[in-house]
């Protein structure tokens, strides 16, 4: 079929032509396997390719003399129509034969792009055909001859798209060549660029100069040279970004060169001054705009290299500052540009200025005159200016540009805007209010004024009220529905900008309130809207009522029950439920008691829906009721909520188990609640918890919940504190039916028991820690379980509270680490440091002196030491400067040990220590980088390991300009201070990057130097294992 189809194509019928295309396409498409498709293109290849290389035949200015003779011998035509016929049916064959050749191409290009790699062998074969094409004299073979070389190009070997690359680049060099064939041959090195990506790099050393001196001694009338040539360049930036480096600053330059390319218009304003009569302006304005040439094409040099421009912002943030200084100017004063695509290719660049700068600057300030965001913050006042200058213009689409520039500028910088703020309303009044205004600009203005208003002080508003109140509630009322949906969204923030103290009023605010409301309820009472537009409805008249429900007292009434209405749609629930909780949780405790009984119902019913985000927020919703109205709530409907939260505890749903838990403790919270409250919460939901905390998931929020949960048990509802401890203790042992208990899930019970103690008071607490210890003293081995409870139990109570009081307990708690199992030394070594928290004076010293005196517990007293060290750090807690000198002498004594384990915790414990000491341990490690004994080096680059965590650090300031001295010992001699050095550096990278930045490229050969073997390894373990 395949054969068929070819031969119809190169040889068939003219009407053929064009059917057998489509079905040669339509095989190549649809082909199923690799195997079919290797038979096919083995048929039809050639084929093409012979289609490709027939050369076509070219009408002479002479008749064919043949079909003279023939027609004068049967004296059928006159001589001057044979003339006429013979010349045009060479014109006819001619167009033929190339419009054959663009359907073999084009079928080409469609069989490599899906299976150039099956057509390997005749790779060099179809190369060398096609890049003969690049010098055929009509254009379209030309083009479909770039396309199907991109197609092959990233399939192609090295060795032949050097190639190809090379008789390109020797085209190219070739002055002689004829314009159309240049700008051809710029075209396929971008293509090329773009097919094979970094493959390119190599060839960037040939390329970039040729295209630079194009676009720079092209004749004034080749501005399509020219826009091919930044095309390219633009080509090179984002594909091949490594060995594009070398010429960035040369195309930065040639870039803003090109930028403002006019040769045919002259502008005189190259300066931007600030002109104080706008009148003036906007007619200078319409007069440049009144310029016009169809035959000029100078824009497109100037819309490319705005492109090339982006391409370089966005593939080297290294060069932001340069940007600034340089290309930031420039671009801010072609937001004049004449022509209206080119100015939003213009801002398009401009906005990924912007977006690069939050890239690259985020958590830096603007106060450091180094950093880009301070240049940005020092070009504010020009940009607005500029921007103002747009916002005047009569083209909507430059308006909507400009609204985007000061949205980007909004979001990167906020508060940028607090000067200017004036200057810009009449902008945003005009894009509201203008009759010609079009939906897309009203949502930009619109948008960008909620941003605005969000990003910075409502004061710096309260003088522009009046004017921005009128348009933002007008559009409110607008027909189409995402101009309406904005515009809610903005008098939400418009209602925190009026009244943003409840208790303050420095601004008037209350001739405001009636026409926001109205407004609003206008909205929230129409049914047959957009649900975008029901739910903005809805959430601003939440923030409405609680801002303003003080002077909205007559309105109430009949606002509260459309909310309370839209709470039984199951389309607008969710959002009526959270508006509610925003209601609830205002300080003006307003009067709900209208819908307030009717809330509570039908929130209860939500916490059965099988909607998890509904839940969530109906419980948060719950919670804020209950604090605020907790007296007008029926003490039934407590009852009912408690059952409802039973259901919603389990360790499938941590999150949605913590919200229920503080739930429950809101409700036993509350002194109005009844009795029966207390019972209802031992009866449904102390069951469901006991069954919780023996989850090895339990963590977090959840976890803190349920110590709150234990303790307002004991507080609250009148329960035992014997029955409620034995039932924790019991949750500890293993049954037939659970199996053991996880050793998270201990931890867990122990935090849960040590709450539990301290809410029941100093009696019951005392007594449980002689329970505690009594077990702890029974020699009974089979008691293993209960002992390790009881060391985790009497860890987090000591943690919390001093129990020095209790004799000798941490000789007791130092006996269980002659046990012979595991886990119990483990504990008792977590109990003792943690029993050494509540009272350092005490504790601390007895730690450090075991270590020096009992070398067979050394490794257990530094894991005691280094709880204590971990709780410091994590409270933000300080040690007295002669603790620390003690702890330190003997940490560094202790890092040249034998045992990796204890160099281990040596290094963890000066990790932590220098989160709490930096100005006494950032010189202290590093002076022993230089340190004889190999174990010492690599425990101080472990140490700062272990300093180096994601949270801001008082350390960061200290270490900064020091680690090089401890990342740089991956070149060290000894292969653990080299993975120690590597282990920094990885740790470093993920958590603090700013760090390690300016010293990757240093380490990034050292550290790739690591990856190569090393056979002496292989020597030294095979003669060992000899």
């Amino acid at each position: 079929m395949a054969d068929k189809l070819c031969e119809k194509l190169l040889n068939g019928k003219d009407q053929h032509h064009d059917i057998a295309s489509i079905a040669l396409k339509t095989i190549v498409a649809e082909v199923p396997t690799s195997n079919v498709a290797q038979s096919v293109l083995v048929s039809i290849s050639p084929k093409l390719i012979k289609g490709i290389t027939d050369p076509v035949k070219v009408c002479s200015i002479f008749p064919d003399p043949i079909l003279i003779l023939y027609s004068i011998a049967n004296g059928t035509h006159s001589l001057s129509a044979i003339f006429f016929i013979s010349c045009f049916s060479h014109l006819v064959f001619q167009d033929m034969s190339i419009e054959i050749k663009c359907e073999c191409l084009d079928i080409l290009c469609h069989v490599l792009h899906k299976y150039g790699n099956l057509v390997a062998s005749d790779h060099e074969q179809l190369l060398m055909a096609l890049l003969s094409q690049l010098s055929s004299n009509q254009a379209s073979v030309r083009k479909k001859t770039v396309s199907c070389i991109a197609s092959l190009a990233s399939s192609l070997s090295d060795d032949l798209l050097a190639k190809a690359t090379v008789e390109v680049v020797r085209l190219l060099k070739n002055k002689d060549s004829k314009p159309d064939l240049t700008r051809t041959n710029i075209q396929m090195i971008g293509a090329l660029s773009r097919a094979v990506g970094y493959r390119f790099g190599p060839h960037l050393g040939d390329t970039v100069p040729v295209l630079v001196n194009y676009c720079t001694s092209a004749s004034e009338n080749d501005e399509e040279l020219r826009e091919y040539s930044l095309q390219a360049l633009e080509s090179f930036l984002l594909r091949c970004p490594r060995d594009i480096s070398y010429y960035c600053d040369q195309i930065l330059h040639l870039n803003l060169e090109f930028l403002s390319y006019d040769p045919n218009f002259t502008d005189n304003m190259e300066e931007d001054t600030d002109n104080e009569y706008p009148e003036e302006e906007e007619e200078d304005d319409e007069s440049a705009d009144e310029y016009t040439d169809d035959e000029d094409i100078s824009w497109k040099v100037r819309r490319a290299a705005a492109k090339c421009l982006a391409a370089l912002i966005v593939s080297r943030p290294e060069m932001l500052f340069k940007l600034y200084e340089e290309a930031c100017p420039k671009l801010i004063d072609r937001f004049k540009e004449r022509e209206e695509n080119v100015k939003m290719d213009v801002f398009n660049t401009f906005i990924e200025l912007l977006q690069q700068t939050g890239n690259v600057t985020k958590g830096q300030t603007d106060s450091d005159e180094s950093s880009p965001r301070w240049l940005l913050k020092q070009a504010v006042p020009k940009i607005v200016r500029s921007i103002n200058k747009q916002l005047r213009d009569k083209s909507i689409k430059t308006k909507v540009g400009a609204f985007s520039v000061l949205k980007e500028l909004v979001v990167v910088l906020p508060d940028c805007l607090s000067d200017h703020i004036g200057s810009i309303i009449p902008g945003i009044e005009k894009a509201l209010c203008d009759k010609s205004s079009t939906s897309n600009l009203k949502i930009e203005a619109l948008i960008f004024t909620r941003l605005v208003m969000a990003s910075h002080a409502p004061a710096v508003f309260h003088p522009h009220i009046k004017s921005i109140s009128g348009p933002v509630i007008s559009a409110v009322g607008e027909r189409y529905y995402k101009v309406t949906a904005e515009a809610l969204r903005v008098c939400g923030e418009l209602v925190r900008v009026v009244r943003p103290n409840i208790e303050g009023f420095d601004f008037d605010f209350k001739p405001y309130v009636h026409p926001i409301y109205n407004a609003i309820m206008t909205r929230l009472t129409n049914q047959d809207q957009d649900q975008e537009v029901k739910e903005c409805a809805i959430t601003c008249m939440g923030l409405v009522v609680s801002t303003f429900g003080d002077l909205l007292g007559t309105e109430l009434p009949a606002c509260l029950p459309v909310l309370v209405d839209r709470m039984g749609n199951e389309i607008t629930r969710l959002t009526a439920v959270k508006a509610f909780a925003v209601i609830a949780a205002s300080p003006l405790h307003l009067d709900l008691s209208c819908v307030l009984e009717h809330v509570i119902t039908e929130l209860t019913a939500f916490l059965r829906k099988a909607n998890r985000v509904l839940r969530q927020a109906t419980l948060g919703t719950l919670n804020t009721l209950i604090v605020a109205y907790g007296d007008k709530i029926v003490a039934s409907a407590y009852g009912i909520i408690i059952v409802e939260l039973s259901t919603l505890i389990s360790d499938s749903d941590l999150h949605m188990t913590a919200l229920a838990l503080e739930l429950c403790c809101t409700l036993m919270a509350d002194r109005r609640s009844s009795p029966n409250v207390g019972s209802t919460v031992r009866n449904r939901v102390l069951p469901q918890a006991l069954a919780i905390v023996r989850s090895s998931l339990l963590q977090g929020q959840a976890l803190l919940a349920l110590r709150n949960f234990f303790a307002a048990l004991i507080y609250s509802a009148n329960t035992s504190f014997d029955a409620l401890l034995d039932s924790l203790l019991s949750t500890a042992k293993s049954s037939p039916q659970t199996g053991g208990v996880a050793k998270q899930a201990l931890f867990s019970i122990a935090q849960c028991v040590a709450v539990l103690c301290l809410a029941a008071g100093e009696d019951k607490c005392s007594s449980t820690v002689s329970m505690l210890t009594a077990i702890l003293k029974d020699d009974n081995s089979n008691n293993s379980a209960k002992q390790h409870l009881a060391l985790l139990c009497l860890g987090e109570l000591g943690r919390r509270k001093d129990l020095s009081s209790h004799a000798h307990i941490e000789n007791i708690i130092i006996e269980s680490f002659q046990s012979p199992f595991e886990e119990i030394k483990s504990a008792a070594s977590y109990a003792l440091g943690n029993i050494a928290v509540g009272n350092l004076p005490k504790y601390l010293p007895f730690i450090l002196d075991k270590i020096d005196n009992q070398q067979k517990k050394q490794y257990l007293l530094l894991h005691s030491l280094k709880e204590v060290i971990v709780r410091q750090s994590v409270d933000k807690a300080e040690f007295d400067d002669l603790s620390v000198e003690k702890i330190l002498r003997l940490l560094f004594n202790h890092c040249e040990s034998d045992e990796e384990g204890v160099r281990n915790v040596v290094a963890e414990c000066l990790g932590k220590i220098a989160l709490i000491e930096p100005a006494r341990l950032v010189p202290a490690l590093k002076e022993r980088t230089t340190s004889p004994a190999a174990f010492t080096r690599a425990t101080v680059v472990i140490a700062v390991k272990y300093s180096i965590v994601e949270r801001p650090e008082k350390l960061d300031g200290f270490l900064h300009p020091e680690i090089s001295s401890f990342l740089l010992l991956i070149k060290d001699s000894d292969r653990h201070v080299r993975r120690a050095a590597v282990l920094a550096l990885s740790t470093a990278a993920h958590n603090k990057p700013t760090l390690v930045k300016s010293l990757l490229p240093e380490l990034l050969p050292l550290l790739y130097d690591q990856t190569i073997i090393k056979v002496n390894y292989f020597s030294i373990l095979f003669y060992a294992i000899n």
